[in-house]
């Protein structure tokens, strides 16, 4: 595993120049990406979502694009369309903006339903079917959404069904006083993000995730994700539970975190540690906790407290 090591820190180092004091955020975005995921970040603006995104593209030196979410966006302005050629006399289809290795979709809750959605298939299945073809995606597609959650005039906020498509859910948060002022410093002249190198490849990101599989989880820790998920279907606080498919996204990121410890088997840790990014946009409160005035991150909290944790046997 010393290899996977070595480059899921080469990443996070090179990333941590421009993201200045957000190790945890950028261990999570990364821990999504090798897990075949895809992540949503909601936060207001200035905190570093587009950079983020745009350093960690630089870093694996693979191919990005950006999409700026409108109302008036159209789902072929994403998946791209079929264009007649009068030369050839024939039908041509020009890819869009999703027929890349990292998409960010800025600002998604601003376009319509039927635009957000048009994302749904190549997040799940990498790939798009477009007037009876499918065609492949990149095996590195990875998608970096972000919204802000304060301003909700003229936003479509994401249903349930496409939050669900989305592995992890985080914040980057304000910096920290001497972070910011660090900040102003490095960016007095130019943005860090311009002199950033590249260290590592397009092959060696496939490579890694290769290596995400070959993580063991054992019987115990898989009984345990499952509590963890059943139990937040059971409590009466939440109108709507999480997913099987957060079963899934609790195994496969615990699996990429031990990764980053350089181990070859999961630990309870590992699973705590994401209990909130992944379950917290997949449970819905109940109109009384509403009114109580309870959070989301409470309830995951009491969900979390009321499964045993395995003991770690390795």
């Amino acid at each position: 595993m010393e290899g996977a090591v070595g480059i899921l820190n080469n990443l996070a180092n090179n990333i941590q120049k421009v993201i200045i004091g957000k190790e945890d955020q950028v261990r999570a975005v990364l821990c999504c990406w090798i897990a075949g995921g895809h992540v949503l970040i909601e936060d207001v603006p200035g905190t570093g979502k587009t950079i983020l995104a745009r350093a960690l593209a630089k870093s694996a030196s693979v191919d990005f694009k950006r999409v700026q979410f409108t109302p008036d966006l159209l789902p072929s302005d994403i998946l791209g369309l079929s264009i007649f050629n009068q030369k050839n006399q024939s039908f041509e289809f020009k890819p869009g903006p999703v027929f890349t290795s990292l998409l960010l979709s800025d600002e998604i809750n601003r376009a319509t339903p039927r635009t957000q959605s048009a994302l749904l298939e190549s997040m799940s299945e990498g790939q798009v079917s477009i007037e009876g073809k499918t065609y492949r995606l990149d095996p590195l597609f990875f998608t970096i959404a972000t919204q802000n959650p304060v301003d909700q005039l003229g936003t479509f906020p994401l249903p349930e069904a496409q939050l669900d498509r989305f592995m992890m859910r985080i914040s980057m948060g304000y910096p920290e006083l001497e972070q910011e002022i660090q900040m102003l410093s490095e960016q007095n002249k130019a943005h860090p993000i311009e002199s950033l190198e590249a260290v590592e490849s397009h092959e060696r990101i496939l490579w890694l995730k290769k290596q995400v599989s070959k993580v063991r989880v054992s019987r115990e820790l898989y009984a345990y994700i499952v509590g963890l998920v059943n139990s937040s279907r059971r409590h009466p606080d939440l109108k709507l539970g999480a997913s099987p498919r957060a079963s899934i996204a609790l195994a496969k990121g615990a699996q990429a975190r031990a990764l980053f410890d350089g181990l070859d088997y999961v630990r309870p840790e590992h699973v705590q540690e994401l209990i909130f990014p992944i379950m917290g946009h997949r449970v819905t409160l109940s109109p009384e906790a509403k009114l109580s005035g309870r959070s989301v991150l409470d309830i995951i909290e009491e969900v979390a407290k009321a499964v045993p944790v395995p003991i770690d046997k390795q």
